[in-house]
């Protein structure tokens, strides 16, 4: 009887502890569009909010945690990190943090 009541002591701890949410970073071109977003979202002001939050739920994540500018040396093997390469108008980049 004290084994089967330690083994649902058991399961019962294994299986009730607090879930953790999944959270994942997505890095998108921060284009200037003429709408402003680009600077809300690359500026970290409140009004990304709504964009970076319906970002997330359009991949299924429940809210954005955080979204700002990030460098381009901060992105490792996507974007070539020389500014040599730049002419004209330099492509900037956006990193949001969804969560479920």
């Amino acid at each position: 009887m004290r084994a089967l009541l330690a083994a649902t002591a058991l399961i019962a701890a294994l299986s009730g502890g607090p879930a953790r949410a999944e959270k994942r970073i997505f890095i998108i071109d921060n284009n200037p569009d003429g709408y402003g977003v680009d600077r809300c979202l690359a500026s970290g002001l409140s009004c990304g909010n709504a964009v970076a939050n319906s970002y997330c739920r359009s991949r299924e994540f429940m809210q954005a945690v955080s979204f700002r500018r990030i460098e381009r040396d901060e992105i490792t093997g996507v974007v070539p990190a020389s500014v040599a390469t730049c002419r004209g108008a330099c492509q900037e980049f956006v990193a949001i943090e969804c969560n479920r």
